[in-house]
Parts: C-alpha cells; sequence; structure tokens
C-alpha cells in the first residue's frame, strides 16, 4: 500500500509542474507568431487591432503605425496593438 500512496503523491507534484511547463511553451509559440506578424507587416497592409479596429497601414514606424480607417481619417497605435491581417473571407458561390 505504501508504493501506491507514494506515486499518488508524486502525481499530484507533477500535475502542476507539467501544467506550466505546457503554459510556457504556448506563450513562447503566441510570442514567435506575434513576433512574425510584426516582421511581415509592410505600408498598405490591411490589419486590425488589438482593440478590434481594422485599417491599411499609411506608415510604420520602428515604435508607431498609422492606419486609415476612413478616407482621410487616420489614427496613430503603438505598434504592439497590431495583431493580425484578416483572413480573407470565402466567396459566396
Amino acid at each position: 500500500m505504501q508504493s501506491g500512496a507514494g506515486y499518488g503523491n508524486l502525481i499530484l507534484l507533477a500535475l502542476p509542474l507539467l501544467l506550466l511547463g505546457f503554459l510556457a511553451l504556448s506563450q513562447r509559440r503566441r510570442t514567435k507568431e506575434m513576433a512574425a506578424i510584426q516582421a511581415s507587416l509592410v505600408v498598405g497592409d490591411e490589419v486590425m487591432t488589438s482593440s478590434g479596429l481594422y485599417g491599411r497601414l499609411v506608415s510604420l514606424d520602428d515604435d508607431i503605425a498609422t492606419l486609415e480607417i476612413a478616407p482621410g481619417v487616420q489614427v496613430r497605435f503603438d505598434r504592439r496593438a497590431l495583431v493580425r491581417a484578416p483572413q480573407p473571407r470565402p466567396e459566396a458561390g
């Protein structure tokens, strides 16, 4: 009986460590994906910000991205707020 209880305690100690390892790997993967998105941005791209605002990149500096959200309307965002380029919608056919 002693060995069974020992394995149970070992499993209870190992589960949180496995969970922390999984969370760290997931965060690292997301960080790499965001870095790849940031590196691939060019002026003229359609992008979405972390707050859900869509626009076209007008200018892009090291820290500041300027988006045109409507004709003649430009807003400045921190470059890190650009989370992704919107995916093209499937054509209805």
